[in-house]
């Protein structure tokens, strides 16, 4: 059964200040409880495009609606995980985590319980009291996740999150991403440059052309990952054809 709607880009165009064009005429639809994967090259506008639907920064022309409503900044359904993690390096990992409730006013006792619920399932448990110089970049960005489920955002935006660890780490990243979500029932949204990250990840994979970012192809792998492990999924004729079909297109851009 086809999934409803969470997030639509309408028409949307991005010229920074000194006139440089990062996105023209960019229109899709994002599936709820689905990761959606913007991938292309360098420069592309995959990064500008996710902040836009974050209200990050707004758009030069058009619009993003979320659940029926136009985006004008930031809300509490959006939460977004930076590429540098993007943590207070005078707080604790609790203290991390628990910040974004902290801002809505929940009581300290409240925000803690739920901040340790979701450092627990990350791996971090026994970590609450570290500080992020205390941690590897892996454990920074594990921090970075919890921190966004904390909040209980129906959509999580993911910039490269995986980027600035090594290969190893980066695929059990991978898994425990899909497993963490076949729990919660949220959408993702999620830049990559990896063609064999997108394909193992994602329900879509929407592939944007050089600047100025334009839609050049959706893809839907199409992959049937219930109750297979990693190995078997990456041997899977539809994960390996989605790499073939993605490294078609995206080698004319180089």
């Amino acid at each position: 059964m086809p999934a409803e709607t969470i997030v639509e880009v309408k028409e949307i165009d991005m010229t920074y200040e000194g006139g440089v064009e990062a996105l023209a005429g960019v229109s899709l639809a994002l599936p709820e409880g689905r990761i959606s994967t913007f991938l292309g090259p360098s420069g592309c506008g995959k990064t500008t495009l996710l902040k836009i639907i974050a209200g990050l920064i707004p758009p030069t022309h058009g619009e993003i609606w979320v659940k029926g409503k136009k985006v004008d900044g930031p809300g509490p359904e959006r939460a977004f995980v930076f590429q540098d993690f993007a943590l207070l390096p005078w707080a604790n990992v609790l203290r991390n985590v628990a910040f974004g409730l902290e801002l809505r006013g929940l009581p300290a006792q409240e925000r803690h319980a739920i901040a340790r619920k979701h450092i627990a399932e990350v791996g971090l448990k026994s970590f609450e009291a570290s500080y992020p110089h205390q941690l590897s970049g892996g454990m920074r960005q594990r921090v970075g996740l919890a921190r966004a489920l904390s909040v209980d955002a129906d959509i999580i935006l993911m910039d490269e999150p995986f980027s600035s660890v090594d290969e190893q780490t980066r695929r059990k990243f991978q898994e425990e991403l899909l497993d963490l979500l076949r729990h919660k029932h949220k959408t993702v949204i999620f830049v990559t440059h990896s063609i064999e990250e997108a394909a193992y990840l994602s329900d879509q994979i929407i592939l944007l052309s050089p600047r100025p970012g334009t839609i050049s192809n959706i893809i839907r792998p199409n992959i049937d990952r219930e109750g297979r492990n990693p190995d078997e999924i990456r041997r899977d004729k539809n994960y390996l054809d989605a790499v073939d079909e993605i490294w078609e297109i995206l080698k004319h851009y180089v």
